[in-house]
């Protein structure tokens, strides 16, 4: 994403080759110093492209905790809306028990 905006990778800074004057630089302190930036550049990609996957993968984290957080949601309005309180096992043997006095005439 970012590669796109920077000029030049460390190859350019390394493969640049300067016109020589008769009183230009010291040609090995151009070096020198051009190899620390060589070496800055390609931490920096290394950073970004590390900070770049590690950006994809949080936001999926984030996709899929959103749709996580949706069905729960949901799920919450659903109990929430729904009136008729839930059935237990209790519930039905006490309603079987009433059934069976109502139909044999049976009390205890």
């Amino acid at each position: 994403m970012y590669q796109n905006k920077i000029e030049l990778s460390p190859q350019d800074i390394l493969e640049k080759e300067f016109k020589i004057d008769t009183r230009g630089y010291r040609l090995k302190e151009v070096d020198q110093f051009l190899d620390i930036i060589i070496n800055d550049y390609e931490q920096f990609y290394t950073m970004i492209n590390d900070l770049e996957k590690e950006k994809a993968d949080l936001l999926g984290e984030i996709m899929k905790l959103k749709q996580e957080l949706r069905k729960v949601k949901t799920s919450a309005e659903i109990v929430k809306n729904n009136d008729t309180p839930e059935v237990t096992n209790v519930d039905l043997l006490r309603r079987l028990s009433n059934l069976e006095k109502m139909v044999y005439g049976k009390e205890d």
